[in-house]
């Protein structure tokens, strides 16, 4: 047994102990009424640091604080800067849960608890990480920095504003952040016992339109058919959007859309995927999507338009034979690496702005967007992270792309010129913002091992 193995033996129940401590402060980032408890939750992690003699900052900002800490400088060693989150998702709807949301509960070899698995316990893992390497080998072979945030749950203010250098002047952000790579633990392995390397994001440009047509809500017995209708004029520009294979009709959409290669085809091919299980795990009779692509490409690596949310005229008991003044959408296009948002939003107003009828006067309001994040397969970086996961699950990673966006990924891309390693040690099944959230704790000790193993493996490069 190895001198890792032996001492994260040992502190196995402290470890568990420690998350469990954590997970019962409510860091519920977005309701003000708990932000003694977000700076609580703040505080103890930069304990945490302090107690392994990191040099540890809580920096304020203009919402909740920044917690950083970075072991020494190491000559000729690369530099890798850890980011994670220390607030949560309210847990509303309280009734839902089997057991109280900051309570942490074991069942089943599952903690259950509040920000068991997004983002506490996934990003806890590299600090125990941390810790046992330098209490069985001294030194760290490379310099981690830590970058840990209360408010990515509701829209990241201080970060982004401490990343523009509003904060701490003595030190340049850039200087302060540099790095060699970056690593998320936020996100999943690919099925149980099949831990995953997330080598790609979608990125996502949001709007909303909102459609004014007469001064007042119509009888549409009696004023039908002489004026447009926003309600029937807002289902026509939105579905003029994209076409029955799936495509979407915007001009340029697909221009810069880089396409997968075979390598990653024969991947995704690879991996067992089953639609007959997607579609029952669902509860839909029939999937659908882009014509000539699978369901994993659609799902990881083909952009998407989709109506998040849909609103006019009466919404009541019964019926009401109203024409309304008002229509409003919000919709989102996920995008894949390479596509620009900027670019796509110039493109769509000005289609609907083409599409817009007589009568109609259009707000166009765009709301937020990222591009899309890709890391090359052969990337040193890549290689590393597959053996230290290989040496704390006992099982080589797959790599996987999400659908989903993580817009910090772009900004460290942006500002500081580097990639980042996206590590999950969650399962898709573990309930992230909605009751009974909960993290394998077999998984938390795994993802701890593998940790360890990180600045060994990135040493080597």
């Amino acid at each position: 047994m190895s001198n890792f193995d032996e001492y994260l033996t040992k502190n196995h129940d402290r470890f568990e102990s420690d998350l469990f401590e954590w997970l019962r402060m409510p860091s519920i980032g977005t309701d003000s009424a708990y932000d003694k408890d977000v700076r609580q939750a703040a505080q103890w992690l930069a304990g945490k640091f302090s107690e392994l003699d990191l040099k540890t900052e809580l920096i304020e900002t203009c919402g909740h604080p920044l917690v950083y800490a970075e072991s020494p400088k190491i000559e000729g060693a690369p530099t890798v800067l850890v980011y994670g989150h220390y607030d949560v998702q309210p847990p509303d709807p309280y009734e839902l849960w089997e057991t109280p949301p900051f309570e942490p509960s074991v069942r089943d070899g599952n903690v259950y608890a509040r920000g068991a698995t997004d983002d506490k316990g996934q990003m806890i893992t590299h600090l125990f990480g941390v810790e046992a390497y330098l209490k069985t080998k001294g030194d760290l072979p490379v310099q981690v920095k830590f970058l840990i945030e209360g408010e990515e749950e509701s829209g990241g203010a201080g970060l982004a504003a401490f990343l523009a250098g509003e904060y701490d002047k003595d030190v340049p952000v850039k200087e302060k952040l540099a790095a060699d790579i970056a690593v998320i633990s936020d996100c999943s392995q690919y099925a149980p016992g099949q831990p995953a390397i997330t080598y790609g994001l979608k990125g996502i440009t949001y709007f909303q339109v909102n459609l004014t047509g007469p001064n007042r809500d119509l009888h549409s017995g009696s004023f039908g058919g002489t004026v447009t209708n926003p309600a029937n004029a807002l289902c026509k520009m939105l579905a003029a959007l994209i076409d029955d294979d799936g495509r979407v009709q915007i001009p340029g959409f697909y221009d810069n859309v880089n396409e997968l290669d075979q390598r990653e085809r024969e991947q995704f091919s690879s991996l067992g995927f089953s639609d007959e299980e997607y579609r029952n795990e669902l509860g839909v009779k029939e999937l659908a999507g882009e014509k000539g692509f699978t369901t994993l490409e659609r799902r990881w690596a083909r952009p998407t338009f989709d109506i998040n949310g849909l609103w006019s005229g009466y919404q009541g008991e019964g019926a009401k034979t109203v024409l309304p003044a008002k229509a409003s959408a919000k919709f989102s296009f996920r995008l894949v690496p390479d596509q620009d948002p900027h670019e796509i939003e110039a493109s769509l107003k000005k289609m609907l702005e083409e599409l817009c009828p007589p009568g109609i006067e259009m707000d166009f309001d765009p709301h937020h967007g990222a591009p899309g994040f890709v890391l090359s397969l052969d990337s040193p970086f890549m290689s590393a992270a597959a053996r230290a996961i290989e040496l704390g699950f006992g099982t080589a990673p797959v790599f996987v792309r999400s659908g989903g966006s993580i817009p910090v990924v772009n900004r460290f891309t942006e500002m500081l010129g580097i990639d980042t390693l996206l590590l999950g040690w969650g399962q898709d099944d573990d309930n992230l913002h909605s009751p009974n959230e909960k993290f394998s704790l077999e998984d938390f000790h795994r993802g701890i091992k593998s940790s360890c193993c990180l600045w060994d493996e990135i040493a080597k490069i």
